[in-house]
């Protein structure tokens, strides 16, 4: 526990605020809901913080169980981070907090720092569970020149990094667009009027992906 803050309340918040309480540490997280990252992309990522931060956080959020390591293949010496199952307990509440955060965007926030993994966690985020639909098909994410697919299996929505082997909607946009239709600032009609967005598919998944994302 050396190099953390420690609040010393026997709370259960003020315990995981140990563990992710730190600056950058949560961020960090955001990284690996979306899939696997190496050293140098969570550091590119993240401008403003340096590597020598990131090994110290990293080192913490190993040692507490929270991301785990994996090799890289073809590269002996690469690494390569992933959330734990411990870790994977966080998307649920981190998404709801990204949810929740969106509304405090506002215009002038367009000048910093978007980037195509943060548009699909906007879409992640927007998620209704009671409105995944019962039926099993993919919708496909063209984020900028990154790929992401929603998958629908068993009324359960899983997100994955890269394109679907037959989906049932194409919807292609830049982050910036994504983020704002999340954040309400915009609305996905408004988006297709002006080509902000561009969507292929049969009406129907149109609405079930629409009606999930509590966009209808």
């Amino acid at each position: 526990m050396a190099g953390k803050r420690d609040y010393g309340q026997f709370c259960g918040l003020a315990a995981g605020l140990n563990v992710i309480g730190e600056r950058w540490t949560l961020l960090i997280v955001r990284e690996l809901l979306i899939s696997p990252v190496r050293f140098n992309e969570i550091i590119e990522n993240l401008p403003g913080m340096g590597p020598n931060l990131l090994a110290e956080r990293l080192r913490i959020l190993t040692e507490e169980g929270v991301i785990e390591q994996l090799p890289v293949p073809g590269d002996g010496r690469g690494k390569r981070y992933q959330l734990s199952p411990l870790g994977e307990q966080l998307r649920a509440p981190l998404l709801d907090l990204a949810k929740w955060g969106m509304q405090f965007l506002a215009e002038n926030d367009r000048d910093g720092e978007v980037r195509a993994e943060w548009g699909f966690l906007a879409v992640q985020a927007m998620v209704v569970a009671d409105q995944v639909p019962e039926v099993d098909e993919s919708y496909e994410f063209r984020v900028g020149d990154d790929v992401f697919t929603v998958e629908v299996r068993e009324r359960t929505a899983k997100f994955l990094r890269g394109g679907a082997e037959d989906p049932a909607l194409i919807i292609a946009s830049d982050a910036e667009t994504f983020v704002r239709i999340g954040a309400r600032m915009t609305t996905p009609f408004d988006a297709l009027a002006t080509g902000d967005i561009k969507i292929e598919g049969p009406a129907e998944a149109v609405h079930r992906c629409t009606r999930m994302l509590g966009l209808s």
